[in-house]
Parts: C-alpha cells; structure tokens; sequence
C-alpha cells in the first residue's frame, strides 16, 4: 500500500518486508491491535446473522469458546461470509461451491505452512531453495529415487544429520522391503487372475492349493510346517546376502543383475523405477491388508463393511 503503516514511528507499509520477516518491523502496537480485532471477531460474533447469534458461549476447558454455529451448519453465519455478497439460493451451486470452499481451505493450510518452511529456511517469502546452504539434505540430491515433483522428499528427517553410511543402509532397507512389497502385491493379484496352482500343497494333510483362500484368510490355512519352511527360506535369503551390501558396494546389489544396462542412463532409469515402484508396492499390499481386513475378502466390496463408522 502506499502511504505509512505507522505515522507516528515514520513506519511506510513499503518498508515492511513481505514474509516472516515482517514480524521483526511490526509494531508491538500493531500487533495488539491485531489480536484485538481477532478477539473482537471472536467473542461478540461480529459477522454473525441475527439468526446465529443464539448459542453461543463458553465450552468446558479454559480459552475455550463454542461458534454459534455448531448447533446448526459449521461455518454458516447466515451473511455469505466472507465475501459478502449474499446467500447462493441454488442447492447445486450451494453444494460446490462448499465443497470448493472446504478443498481450498485444507490446500491452503498445506500450502502457508510450506512458506512459512520455505521462508524460515532461506529467507525470502519466496525464497529460492539453493540459498538454503545449510541443508543436510545437500549431500543426498542426486542419489537415486529423487524424483520430480518431490525433489528429495524426507519429512520425518531422517537423513537431517546428513549421514552417508546411515542413509545407505535406510536405501538397503527401502530397496528390500520394496522387493518384497512387489512380490507380495503380485502374491494378492495373480491368483485371483490366473487362478490357483494345480495339486497338493499339503499331500500329508490333504491340502490342494485349490483349498487355499486368497489374502489374510490363507494365514489360517497354511499348516504349521508350511510356515516353518517360509521362515527357514527367508533366513537362507538374507543370511546368504549378507548384512552389509550398504558397507562394502552398492545398497541392494546381491550380484543378481536383472536391472542393468550397459548405458549408465538406462541403467540409472531402470534402478529408479525400481525405488519408484517398490515405493507404490509399499504403499499397495498395506491398503489391500487394510481392504482384506475390513471387508473380509482380498478384493473386498466396501459395500460389505457395515461397520464402518463412515457410513
């Protein structure tokens, strides 16, 4: 704005930097004023309707206030707040329109607390992420499975102390639970496409892989010896590996080359899908778990859970 934000301390709304750097020229005035008019908003139900006024009050708990529209319709204080410019009579346009108004209100919570991350850590309100110099970050860009539009993406910070050797025994990690996420999810999938194994898997007991359910209900099928057999195969697996693949070469390299190339481009492309894929199948054999719990079958309707606290 042109003109001053505060006369009396010479103080031009120019002079005030955009961000968070704009509570250090702030005046301790300015900012009273501010919760002020907060609280004013608050307390009397300034942009409320006559008709919403009623119930509002104090809720159990100290600094705990009650919005007059609980008892009615969150958010609706009977004014077209906050644009003011009257109520939307058409109950599809009404009904949009909230739905739009609710999708941008979580995207901009998102969103200021990533500039108010991105101004605290180089800044600017818009600051550019390579005047970030201190970034522990820094020291893994360029590894594989940093992939746009994320960049390097590690929100819980594990690798914030910039460890080489802890961040490469997490990509052996990452590489084999992948692995086994994709051969999982494919475990979920193929028999109900193709079908199952023809013969016994248990001639002992009498059981034919036909007598096998899909998803978690086999977990009950599986005889005792079955099991002990998966746990004996598994521990040949990752004895015969080793432990430190991430220690003496490349995390997740057992010699076994199927992902490889001659062309180090393709050969990179072909590393990162795997991450990449890995990744999803993770994320994949979890929902199915979660459907196949819920629902009661590997490929469940959602329809069949009634007890759902959704519905």
């Amino acid at each position: 704005f042109p003109g001053y934000l505060s006369p009396s301390l010479g103080l031009k709304f120019a002079d005030v930097p955009n961000g968070l750097a704009a509570l250090s020229k702030l005046p301790v005035l300015g900012g009273a004023q501010m919760v002020a008019f907060a609280g004013l908003i608050e307390t009397t139900g300034f942009f409320q309707a006559e008709s919403t006024t009623d119930g509002r009050g104090p809720r159990e708990g100290a600094f705990a206030m009650m919005d007059s529209t609980e008892r009615g319709e969150p958010g609706n204080y009977g004014v077209g707040f906050p644009n003011f410019l009257g109520k939307v009579t058409d109950p599809e346009a009404r009904k949009t329109k909230l739905a739009a108004e609710l999708a941008n209100g979580r995207l901009a919570m998102m969103a200021i607390i990533g500039m108010f991350f991105q101004d605290g850590l180089t800044g600017s309100a818009w600051g550019d992420w390579a005047t970030y110099t201190a970034s522990p970050l820094r020291a893994f860009e360029s590894e594989l499975g940093v992939q746009e539009p994320v960049g390097f993406w590690d929100p819980a910070g594990f690798t914030a102390d910039g460890d080489l050797a802890k961040f490469k025994r997490r990509r052996s990690v990452e590489l084999k639970h992948g692995r086994i996420c994709m051969m999982a999810t494919m475990g979920y999938i193929t028999p109900e496409v193709i079908g199952k194994l023809p013969g016994y898997l248990s001639p002992s007991a009498g059981l034919k892989f036909a007598d096998i359910p899909n998803g978690l209900a086999a977990v009950s099928k599986v005889p005792t010896a079955g099991w002990a057999q998966i746990a004996a195969y598994f521990g040949f697996v990752e004895f015969s590996g080793g432990f430190t693949d991430y220690k003496t070469g490349t995390p997740g390299d057992y010699g076994f080359k199927v992902l490889t190339s001659s062309d180090p481009a393709e050969k990179t492309k072909k590393l990162a899908a795997e991450i990449a894929n890995g990744r999803l199948a993770m994320v994949a054999i979890i929902g199915m778990f979660f459907q196949d719990g819920l629902t009661g079958s590997a490929w469940g309707d959602w329809a069949l859970y009634t007890a759902s606290p959704l519905r």
